[in-house]
């Protein structure tokens, strides 16, 4: 067993069927030593696990939680295309688009749920560059998007 895979064990989380490509993309795409993640919502394979605005359908906790499904089906897809997650030297740059009702202000507090995740497997490594905008309708109604950056070995 891979070492990022003992820690998850460790810390209890599972990861979830890979995202399918809903179109004509990878979900992972490496060039040159650098993963190129596709938008990644809180799925298990085609299906959607949380639906709705945050500060509307979806509270700022539960946007949290959502985010951290996003980092599970993000590694899923890691690990598809690379075989290992220890390839995964360092998480480069993340950016979580969080789809917020009107006013809503904390999209940082929801991505949070996406680092913290990372960090807790990946240790220094998983820190990362990041953004956290808001936007306004979601592909499938998620509450956050997320895509990034990684090198791998």
């Amino acid at each position: 067993m891979s070492k990022i895979e003992a820690r998850l064990e460790e810390l209890g989380l599972e990861l979830p069927t890979p995202m399918p490509a809903f179109g004509t993309f990878k979900p992972v795409k490496v060039y040159e030593g650098i993963g190129f993640i596709s938008g990644h919502g809180p799925f298990d394979g085609d299906k959607v696990l949380v639906e709705g605005a945050v500060g509307r359908e979806v509270s700022l906790e539960e946007g949290y939680r959502a985010a951290k499904l996003v980092a599970l089906a993000i590694m899923a897809s890691l690990k598809q295309e690379l075989g290992d997650l220890d390839r995964v030297q360092e998480w480069l740059r993340v950016v979580g688009y969080v789809q917020g009702a009107p006013g809503f202000h904390d999209n940082p507090k929801v991505v949070n749920g996406f680092s913290d995740t990372v960090v807790e497997v990946w240790g220094e490594a998983g820190r990362h560059a990041r953004s956290a905008p808001g936007q306004g309708s979601s592909p499938l109604n998620v509450p956050v998007i997320v895509d990034a950056v990684v090198a791998v070995t």
